[in-house]
């Protein structure tokens, strides 16, 4: 509070407190009439609907619990009143989903009931409801999560045990003390929710806060800088920069959030951290984002620190070269907002796409593949996925590579070859014209695949059915990854060598746990500039016709296994 008794938001006092002007609210109002027609509001009917869902997954949770406590020797009475709940975080939490949206949800329940119940109680349960649709449990992961799609809304649902004999409806998690005593994935469960909590709390007017989240979002979705995994911000830390920027104009409409937003940002002094509110102590022997302590949290490019307890840094993963993207893309924003702001341009030209298949002239495409099912190309793909950073860290040790930059998304496709011979080269990363291939979307099929138990499904791809003609065939996934390269080559050699890092690369994916050589492949090529006849182009992003056939090839090399690897030098 300040001395007049107005509540400050933040870490500093507010840049401005002035109210919108007549043009700001016209702009604002364009604002969310553009989001509009880029289909960022979901229906009425839709959001009732998940309101529903979100009505009989806190039923489920109940049940769950008081069966667990009568399993576990409770009266009927002291089981029901055991209770549990839900909370809901991420994108639904903070209100800015859109159609199509998962909920990102988190069963709390009581210290009697254990991580193993909710993956055979609790899943027993939910296979009994005939609104399942699908369900994949992955209780192995960093998070133990379990996905399903109910009443065709997709849900990802997690779990945490709190050192609490019961756990009314009235609970909340602000309460740190409510941390002692809890695993840390448990404390990695809870932490989601926690953090979309903290955030709705420390911005002066939410509505304003979620129209002007819900433009950068689309906007950093459309320019391709939306993804933790691959080194930019992810979900989490978009909404903490734009509620910081809500902090420092507590009286601004969503449009002037929106303009401040890259104005400020684009001038920001990196590595200075942006934080909502001060780093707090607790009473957990945990650790706490600190640079003067720690030498990894001083090695952060663009910190952005999470409010909630224990604090870290939710950008880790920016590289030098992600950094220059997206500091790149908000001096292209701050440009077109100033021009916006006049009346020069319109909102729409915020959202235009993103030109990375255009914007270099080489690039390495990234193969993952696997013969095997759905479920195991997933789990590949998404291993290599959170290696691809490390390869991009190591190509900028190389002089002549002045940006490697990873694309956000990737490319699924299912296979069916006639042999084993014409598998290898699909996995190989050939387009072969004469294989049956079409677009996969892995984790619906791997979902399919578990709920019914049928090999035949879960091998198709999305929207095909198994047909007589495919049966026999090699089935391979492949998962098609890219990195584009900004390169200066010395005239001398007239060639840039990748061997070393690409070789570490494959021998860092080929180090995970459950790598088998029979079912896995990852190998790596260049792509010389997508602007050739190989390739066309739908919605700005390419697909393969047929085998590209080029002059230049990366030079082959020979792992411990005689297996081909290609991946070595790009020839100027």
């Amino acid at each position: 509070m300040n001395g007049n008794g107005t509540r400050i938001y933040g870490v500093t006092p507010p840049i401005s407190t002035a109210s919108p002007t007549a043009n700001e609210i016209v702009l604002n109002e364009k604002l969310i009439d553009e989001l509009k027609r880029q289909g960022s509001f979901e229906s009425e009917q839709e959001s009732q609907k998940r309101m529903e869902v979100l009505g009989k997954l806190q039923s489920l949770t109940e049940d769950f619990v008081r069966t667990v406590s009568m399993q576990k020797g409770m009266s009927e009475g002291m089981a029901r009143d055991a209770g549990g709940k839900i909370f809901t975080f991420g994108s639904y939490r903070l209100g800015v989903y859109g159609p199509g949206s998962d909920i990102d949800t988190l069963v709390v329940v009581p210290k009697h009931v254990t991580r193993d119940n909710f993956f055979d109680v609790f899943q027993k349960l939910l296979r009994q409801r005939p609104e399942l649709e699908e369900i994949a449990a992955v209780p192995d992961a960093y998070v133990p999560i379990i996905k399903i799609k109910f009443s065709g809304i997709s849900i990802d649902l997690l779990c945490a045990k709190l050192d609490i004999p019961q756990v009314p409806l009235s609970l909340t998690l602000e309460d740190k003390n409510l941390l002692r005593g809890l695993d840390e994935k448990d404390l990695r469960a809870l932490n989601g929710t926690r953090v979309t909590d903290e955030i709705l709390n420390l911005v002066p007017q939410t509505i304003v806060f979620k129209h002007a989240l819900r433009a950068i979002k689309l906007w950093a979705k459309r320019r391709a800088i939306y993804s933790n995994v691959m080194g930019f911000p992810g979900g989490v830390a978009w909404a903490m920069l734009v509620a910081r920027i809500c902090q420092l104009y507590p009286n601004a409409v969503s449009s002037s959030i929106v303009s401040k937003f890259f104005n400020i940002l684009t001038k920001w002094s990196w590595p200075q951290p942006v934080m909502l509110k001060p780093i707090e102590d607790g009473p957990l022997q945990v650790r706490v984002w600190n640079p003067k302590l720690y030498p990894q949290d001083r090695s952060h490019r663009m910190p952005i620190i999470t409010p909630a307890y224990p604090s870290m840094c939710a950008t880790h993963n920016i590289s030098s070269s992600t950094q220059r993207v997206i500091m790149s893309e908000l001096k292209r924003g701050a440009q077109l907002m100033d021009e916006i702001m006049i009346g020069k341009r319109q909102w729409v030209d915020l959202f235009d796409k993103h030109d990375f298949f255009q914007r270099y002239k080489y690039y390495l495409a990234i193969y993952a593949s696997s013969k095997g099912t759905a479920e195991q190309q997933l789990k590949w793909s998404g291993m290599v996925e959170s290696k691809i950073r490390i390869l991009v860290s190591k190509l900028e040790f190389i002089d002549s590579i002045e940006l490697a930059h990873p694309f956000v998304k990737e490319y699924d496709k299912v296979h069916y070859c006639v042999d084993e011979s014409e598998a290898r080269r699909v996995a190989d990363g050939e387009q072969i014209t004469t294989t049956l291939t079409s677009e996969a979307n892995l984790e619906e099929a791997a979902m399919k695949g578990k709920n019914e138990d049928n090999a035949a499904t879960e091998a198709a791809p999305t929207g095909t059915t198994m047909t007589t003609s495919q049966e026999g065939k090699v089935v391979v996934y492949t998962t098609t990854f890219f990195v584009g390269l900004q390169i200066q080559i010395d005239p001398q050699s007239k060639q840039l060598d990748i061997q070393w890092p690409c070789k570490e690369f494959y021998e860092l994916c080929r180090s995970w746990a459950e790598y088998d050589e029979d079912v896995n492949c990852i190998c790596v090529r260049n792509v010389r500039n997508f602007n050739l006849p190989d390739y066309v182009f739908e919605d700005g992003e390419p697909r393969p016709q047929r085998q590209k056939k080029s002059k230049r090839k990366l030079a082959e090399t020979e792992d411990t296994d005689q297996k081909r690897q290609r991946a070595t030098a790009v020839q100027a």
